[in-house]
């Protein structure tokens, strides 16, 4: 039986709304002369009314009207206020005979073409939205997909109950579709292959499918061939490369997550095309899962390598200092013995042996030859110490994986099939012949003897690194992978490129001249450098001065009143005091966010609202589910581990987290602190802890000390609107777009702020294409320079500031490519985070690349004339990211558990963990602001 109850309460009253605002009346609700004609025939005023109102709700929201209809009172009077009638109060005398109701309903369906819902409709409809069935099984999807398709149709819409009956069914069907279609690749022998997976691992208590699930995130030899194992467990079930590619990707990926949750005895009792559906699902899922990571830890493998050799490097340097300082003195007096000698013609051994005896001046040879370095003072000449890590794991990270390039002569490639043949031959020799085109300088001297052979060590050592640069880039990529696949599938195809250009999402207007956007741009840039050359010649810079030293901007002073601090401490007196548990119900009471926490399967809520918080917080405070059940009595860490599983997503933390920033922002107080169209955003660094410790990355920003960044967007409002989780030594500037593009609030932002460490030339220019205003404070702005579009010698006063011109040939020539990544970007193709560091990390830099960093040129040059002639934009910078301060010292304070420390080893929980202290900060917030507001009203 199909299910029964697939919208909420809310959903049902939305899916056929009565408009009540202006401007949707206007739209649906005006009646024409020829329909007032209609309506005045009828007798008596409730009549007339009650036609009236038939007339327009059969034709929007495309529903009959009865007695428990229930029409908004401002809808009703802008329907009668267009009849000439005195008194419409008795109107709903229409009611007491059905019989005329039926009539008029009759009678629309003959004027205007209406047809009423039968059985035959029924039918038609569930095959017109059987192929929108295959691709989600959102009921509000379907239900809104129905009401539009009846509405074109002309044909009343049923009763809700009707409607959730017809979707349930759809969905069904769709389901059982999506099963069928994903499977028909397979055969009989794949189905056995697949049935593997539920059965116990040898030796072990766990499923082989709960065994390819597991993590691998400590960068360790051991860690790297277990994954090489699962990778390799996969494959051997020999299941069609095809497999997935004729279904749609976001129906597939959320039953992956589906499976993922469950355990095998439970997929075990599936009917069949459930269970291998399910199996398929996560099989597609974990093979893409395990490939990313293999590379992952092959990069932190490396990077402990590194890091090991460069500590014992700085180490033996230190320790050495006072012998190498003792060496240096006695060859100096040597040195000098040695001149003197020359320059009065002595004998040059007796001057040395007049310091010190030749016997200990040999042995202090010697010792110098021992703390003597390579000529290039490099540490990796230390690395072959480690060589034992990676020569236990090489060949069987080259064999499971499948490395493609561009080029068909490669010669990374070609040095991992010569490893390959050396394995399979058993042979330590490296041939006399090896490829050597990617080894870079600064490997030469150590994989190159000096009897011109080859060192083995180093050669692997620099086959794997220069491989990582070259997966980063893009230069070569992984078939199977998420992260590192063909760069061309990353970008919109042309048939999907040609139909966005017609309805463009991006500020660029008239595509069939793109060159036009340019040339604003540019002449935008000549207008402001004629305006500050102008104002710095006359000195009429305001807090800003150019001369031949370059540029210097005098710092902000402090333009908050002196009184504020005692006006605030009175509001914040008035303040209740609150328990955290109960303002997150509070919270709730208000805007309903824990509606959006559905079931992954059924979209059913959480029945123990209580218990749902609580997880929440468990994720917020940082304190985990089983000292939370621990410390929650009514509770059991099984309760809250099923309600995490199965409710607690990126998606539900999103839509929560919208709801709160929805409210927030229509709070009146809000108003004073901003216009709500700005943001900024910036990182915050948490130590790892635990394992962890183990896997975090370092990022030099926030020291020495492993660690994960929280990267959250916060709005001039207060809100935290997005929050990222950066576990990498990237900059922060490329995760900057992702909040701006993917959060789900109503919100409109139009510039946005960053420190340093957020900006680059890339950013610059992807800003303006994606329709925001990019304003970060530079720290070192002094020290960059702006870019003119031709040479000129036409602004001496801006000389110091002036580094270069612009390749605006460049940018013109990679157009349409700068406008299918940002199109690709903006569509959701790829996230920009992903194509950012893609393009960022290419070593030969290709024309896109390079393009994209002039168009970067061209707007920072913008930027930076306009900071320098506006100090109201240096203010509001300022302004923006100190809201953003002021939210890092809530988040610090909520998530205090475990001192702060992440202990999470997956990305997937250190992401929910972020999740939900992002939306606990934003319930705070909101809950401060509606209080603040009261306190305030009460002083007045």
């Amino acid at each position: 039986m199909p299910r029964r109850s697939i919208l909420t309460d809310t959903e049902k009253q939305d899916l056929v709304k009565i408009p009540t605002e202006t401007f949707e009346m206007c739209k649906h609700y005006l009646l024409s002369e020829a329909d007032i004609s209609i309506i005045s025939q009828k007798r008596g005023a409730h009549n007339k009314v009650g036609f009236a109102l038939l007339m327009c709700l059969v034709r929007y929201p495309g529903i009959s009207m009865n007695s428990d209809t229930v029409i908004p009172s401002s809808t009703f009077q802008f329907i009668v206020n267009q009849l000439s009638i005195k008194d419409a109060s008795n109107w709903c005398k229409y009611f007491k005979r059905e019989q005329t109701r039926r009539e008029h309903v009759v009678e629309l369906q003959n004027l205007f073409k209406f047809q009423q819902f039968g059985n035959t409709h029924y039918e038609n409809m569930l095959q017109a939205l059987l192929p929108l069935a295959k691709q989600t099984d959102s009921g509000i999807t379907i239900a809104n997909a129905l009401i539009d398709e009846l509405r074109k149709l002309l044909i009343i819409i049923p009763s809700v109950t009707v409607i959730e009956k017809l979707c349930a069914e759809v969905i069904t069907l769709g389901t059982q579709s999506f099963y069928s279609d994903l499977l028909i690749p397979l055969t009989d022998s794949h189905k056995l292959s697949l049935d593997e997976l539920l059965k116990l691992k040898s030796n072990s208590k766990i499923s082989n499918l709960h065994w390819i699930l597991q993590p691998a995130t400590i960068p360790k030899t051991k860690h790297m061939l277990l994954h090489i194992e699962r990778l390799t467990f996969i494959k051997n079930l020999t299941l069609p490369t095809n497999l997935g590619k004729n279904v749609h990707q976001n129906r597939l990926n959320k039953l992956a997550r589906e499976g993922r949750n469950l355990f095998a005895r439970h997929i075990q009792g599936f009917e069949s095309n459930r269970k291998y559906a399910t199996l398929v699902a996560v099989v597609i899922d974990t093979k893409s899962s395990i490939i990313d990571e293999i590379i992952a830890l092959n990069d932190k493998i490396l990077g402990s390598i590194f890091n090991k050799a460069r500590n014992k490097h700085h180490e033996e340097f230190h320790n050495s200092s006072k012998s190498i300082n003792e060496k240096l003195n006695l060859y100096a007096k040597i040195g000098k013995a040695l001149i003197e000698a020359k320059q009065s013609h002595t004998n040059p051994f007796i001057a040395i042996e007049a310091i010190i005896t030749w016997e200990d001046f040999t042995n202090t040879v010697q010792d110098t030859q021992d703390l003597a370095k390579p000529n290039n003072f490099d540490f990796l000449y230390r690395i072959t110490k480690h060589y034992s890590m990676i020569r236990k794991y090489i060949v069987n990270f080259i064999e499971a994986l499948e490395f493609k390039s561009y080029s068909h002569n490669n010669s990374i490639l070609k040095a991992l099939e010569i490893i390959q043949t050396m394995h399979k031959n058993s042979s330590r020799k490296i041939p006399d012949v090896v490829p050597t085109g990617f080894i870079s300088n600064r490997w030469q001297n150590l994989v190159f003897k000096e009897d011109g052979s080859i060192d083995r060590q180093f050669y692997d050592f620099a086959i794997l690194s220069e491989l990582k640069n070259s997966l980063r880039s893009g230069d070569v990529w992984v078939v199977g992978s998420r992260q590192y696949k063909d760069f061309k599938e990353y970008l919109l195809d042309d048939e999907t490129l040609q139909k966005l250009k017609i309805n463009s999402p991006l500020p660029i207007q008239h595509f069939a001249d793109s060159n036009l956007f340019i040339q604003g741009r540019i002449d935008l840039l000549n207008m402001l450098l004629d305006e500050v050359h102008t104002l710095a010649n006359n000195e009429e810079l305001e807090d800003a001065v150019i001369n031949d030293d370059g540029l210097r901007i005098t710092p902000l002073t402090n333009s908050v009143p002196e009184d504020i601090n005692e006006f605030s401490q009175k509001v914040y007196s008035l303040l209740p005091k609150i328990k955290i548990t109960n303002l997150l119900q509070e919270v709730d009471d208000w805007i309903d966010y824990t509606q959006h926490f559905v079931h992954l399967k059924n979209d059913k809520k959480v029945e123990n609202n209580a218990q749902l918080l609580t997880v929440i917080l468990a994720d917020a405070i940082n304190l985990g589910l089983t000292k939370m059940a621990e410390a929650c009595p009514g509770t059991s860490y099984s309760k809250l581990s099923s309600i995490q599983a199965w409710h607690i997503r990126d998606e539900t933390y999103k839509q929560a987290t919208a709801a709160i920033v929805n409210h927030q922002h229509d709070q009146e107080i809000t108003k004073f602190w901003g216009e709500g169209n700005s943001s900024s955003s910036d990182g915050q660094n948490f130590k790892a802890g635990g394992r962890n410790t183990k896997s975090a990355s370092v990022n030099p920003k926030y020291g020495n000390d492993p660690g994960v960044t929280y990267y959250s967007h916060t709005s001039d409002r207060y809100a935290p609107f997005y929050i990222n989780v950066i576990t990498s030594n990237l900059r922060d500037s490329t995760y900057v777009l992702d909040g701006l593009l993917n959060h789900d609030a109503d919100l409109n932002i139009y510039e946005h702020y960053t420190d340093t460490a957020g900006f680059t030339d890339h950013v610059f220019a992807l800003m303006p294409l994606l329709g925001f205003k990019f304003a970060p404070r530079i720290r070192d702005l002094k020290d960059k320079r702006i870019y003119l579009p031709t040479k000129s010698k036409s602004y001496p006063k801006l000389t110091s500031l002036i580094g270069g011109t612009i390749n605006i040939k460049l940018i013109e020539q990679n157009l349409e490519e700068i406008i299918r990544l940002s199109l690709s970007i903006k569509h959701g193709t790829v996230t920009s985070s992903l194509i950012l560091r893609k393009l960022s990390n290419y070593p030969r830099q290709n024309n896109l690349a390079l393009a994209l960093r002039e168009l970067g040129k061209l707007e920072r040059s913008i930027f930076m004339l306009e900071w320098i002639k506006d100090p109201q934009l240096r203010r509001r910078v300022q302004a923006g990211l100190n809201k953003g301060e002021a939210k890092h010292a809530l988040t610090r304070a909520v998530h205090f558990n475990r001192l702060g420390e992440i202990r999470d080893r997956t990305i997937e929980n250190q992401r929910q963990r972020a999740s939900g202290l992002n939306l606990v900060v934003g319930a705070i917030i909101l809950w401060n602001t509606v209080y603040i507001q009261k306190a305030i009203k009460h002083l007045r």
